[in-house]
Order: structure tokens, then C-alpha cells, then sequence
């Protein structure tokens, strides 16, 4: 090194770009947030190493664990630009979550990571403030995490989000797909709005198309644009908790990348077909709205959004009606939307002239 380049200069953390004094505000801000998601088997006391938890106090005798992670994606640019960063934590929960749900599994405690290149407190406190919002939510407990600061990495403003959740359901008692039969009945369960996935097309869309997000949306004068597209996805295991224990569901279906189309013949066995049809339920404004804006074919919708359901489920047809009620009752939206029957493992969703805004007949099918 020549000696042109030395300096008396005294370096610190800091000075690279990295506040300590920041992260430990952060760490104290969110300890009362974090408390909050206390729930037996876990205390919720963040600032160790790493987080314990007790299956036994929970619980559970002979517990499989089972693990999700997940993100938020490109919907994360959304709460970014427009300063909505109250629910993408909800998001972040909810996909994991909702994943665990459909083994059977109930989640017991979830691990985020925020990275950014300089920490805003004000900014992560709200993001925590969502996940914890999303743990209590399904029951689950915040018990650690990690905030990275990376100057260099991210551009200014922006941050990226993990999710971890570990889940258990008792040995024996686990939804693997292998209760699928033909004869069977697929219910939907509604979603809030786009979820978590297809955001890369929702903002090629608002940008090709000019669309004024801080604006009434054009199919609900009541709310902002922007607002409808964050709004965060449905959580639905303290829904569906009860009646998987009792036997009754026989698979489930969480609607994420890849849509109705895919994600449905992920549950099945070989030799089970799903029929959805989409004429068996009205077509959400928003997803009308995201469809006609982009002009997308009915099959290409089948397989991005999850147009308007965001769970699938899988029962007998002499549970339907109990199923329907049970579910209803602690507020889902609850639509009948196919069948299970023989064929090659997959997933055909069909729709008669009309739906979706086809003029005519029209189907798409995905083989596992």
C-alpha cells in the first residue's frame, strides 16, 4: 500500500454505513410488539442467540414439525413507493402460514428478516408491527429475527423481507393428499384481494398503463387504487383449524404463484382430476378490472392470480353442508367451485361464455 493512501483517520462501523445505535433502538421498540404473540410453549423474549420452543407445554404429544419461509415479493415496491408499510408484515405471515395450514400443521412460531441498506426505526417498527399483527392473527409466536443493514446492497428507501414458521400437527393427523377421492367436493375459500403473487404484472400494468394509484379506484369509488392492491392476504388457519382436526377436510390448497391451475394439483394423488369451474362464482372487481387493463386471457388469469379464491379445499359431498356452515359461521366466504374426479393428476379450469369476460367457451389444464 503506498503510503500516499495512509491516514490518521479512525473508521468506525458507523462511518461505513452501519448504525448499531439504530438496531438496538429497533430491537427495543419491538420487544412490546413481540410480547404480544406470547402463547404457550413460547414466551416471546427476543435479544438471545436464537428462540426456544416447547412442544409438550403446547400441547402436542407426538408432534411432527413441519417448516415454511416465504416472502412478500414485488409487492413489497408497492408499500415502498407509497409509504404502506403497516401490512405487508401481515403478507409476509400470511404466506407462511397459510402454507403450514395446508399440511394440517398449526403454526407455533415464526422468525422474520428485514434487510435494508440504512435502517429507518420508523419504517421497520411499522413492518414488525405487521408481523407481529399477522402471528397473533394465526395463533403463531414472533420469538426472533434478524435486521440486516447492507449499505451498498439496496437502493434508498428500499428493503427486502423473509419469512420462517414451523408448524406441528400430530403424528397420523397430517393432510398429505392421500384422502382424495373422486366424488369429492372442492370449496373456495375467498381471498382479500390479490394476495402475494403476481405483483411483477399488477406494477407492469400500473406503469404501462398510466394508472393514478393515489386515486378512487375505478371499481370502488370508496377506496384508493393503491389500497386495493396492498390490501394484505387472508389469513385462514384459525378458520380452518377446527375443522381439520375433526376430520373433515380431506386436502387443502393454498392459492399462491401459479394459481388455481397449479397449485390445486399439488394436494392431489395420481389418478385424482380437479374440475374447477369458474362459472361458479362472481369474478372480483379487482381481478375484472387487473384483466381487462391488461387484456389477459382467461387461462393466463388461471394461472397468475388467484381470482378471488385463496384457499381450496377438498371434502366429501355429505360434509359440504357442515363444512359450509362451520366456516361461514367464523366469517370466510365459503364457494363452491368443482369436483374431484378420475383422470391423470392435474387441474382443468373451464368457463362458459361470459366468464371472465370471454365471448365464448373456454378451458386451461395443467398436468403435475
Amino acid at each position: 500500500m503506498s503510503s500516499e493512501n495512509e491516514s490518521t483517520e479512525s473508521y468506525t462501523y458507523a462511518k461505513a454505513g452501519v448504525s448499531i445505535d439504530a438496531g438496538n433502538a429497533l430491537v427495543k421498540a419491538i420487544g412490546p410488539l413481540v410480547k404480544v404473540t406470547a402463547r404457550p410453549g413460547a414466551d416471546s423474549e427476543i435479544g438471545g442467540f436464537g428462540g426456544f420452543f416447547d412442544p409438550k407445554a403446547a400441547g402436542y404429544k407426538d408432534p411432527l414439525l413441519v417448516a415454511a419461509n416465504d416472502g412478500v415479493g414485488t409487492k413489497l415496491k408497492l408499500a415502498i413507493d407509497f409509504d404502506r408499510h403497516d401490512s405487508v408484515g401481515i403478507d409476509l405471515v400470511a404466506m407462511c402460514v397459510n402454507d403450514l395450514i395446508v399440511q394440517g400443521a398449526e403454526p407455533l412460531f415464526f422468525l422474520d428478516y428485514f434487510a435494508t441498506g440504512k435502517l429507518e426505526t420508523g419504517v421497520a417498527e411499522r413492518v414488525v408491527a405487521g408481523i407481529a399483527g399477522g402471528c397473533t392473527e394465526s395463533g403463531c409466536a414472533l420469538i426472533g429475527g434478524e435486521t440486516a443493514e447492507m449499505p451498498g446492497m439496496y437502493g434508498e428507501g428500499d428493503y427486502d423481507l423473509a419469512g420462517f414458521c414451523v408448524g406441528a400437527v400430530e403424528r397420523g393427523e397430517q393432510l398429505t393428499g392421500d384422502k382424495v377421492a373422486p366424488g369429492q367436493v372442492l370449496l373456495g375459500l375467498a381471498s382479500s384481494g390479490v394476495h402475494s403473487n403476481g405483483y411483477s404484472l399488477v406494477r407492469r400494468l400500473a406503469a404501462d398503463k398510466g394508472w393514478k394509484l393515489d386515486a378512487p379506484a375505478p371499481f370502488d369509488s370508496e377506496k384508493l387504487l393503491i389500497d386495493a392492491l396492498i390490501e394484505p392476504t387472508r389469513i385462514y388457519v384459525k378458520s380452518l383449524l377446527p375443522a381439520i382436526r375433526s376430520g373433515k377436510i380431506a386436502a387443502l390448497a393454498h392459492i399462491t404463484g401459479g394459481g388455481l391451475l397449479e397449485n390445486i394439483p399439488r394436494v392431489l394423488p395420481e389418478g385424482a382430476h380437479a374440475t374447477v369451474d369458474a362459472s361458479a362464482w362472481e369474478q372480483p372487481a379487482l381481478m375484472a378490472f387487473l384483466q381487462e387493463q391488461g387484456n389477459i386471457d382467461p387461462a393466463e388469469m388461471a394461472r397468475t392470480f388467484n381470482c378471488g379464491v385463496g384457499m381450496i379445499l377438498a371434502v366429501d359431498a355429505d360434509q359440504v353442508d357442515s363444512v359450509t356452515a362451520e366456516l361461514e359461521a367464523v366469517g370466510e366466504t365459503v364457494l363452491q367451485v368443482g369436483t374431484i374426479g378420475e383422470g391423470p393428476r392435474g387441474c382443468t379450469v373451464h368457463g362458459a361464455a361470459g366468464t371472465w369476460s370471454s365471448t365464448d367457451e373456454w378451458k386451461a389444464e395443467h398436468l403435475a
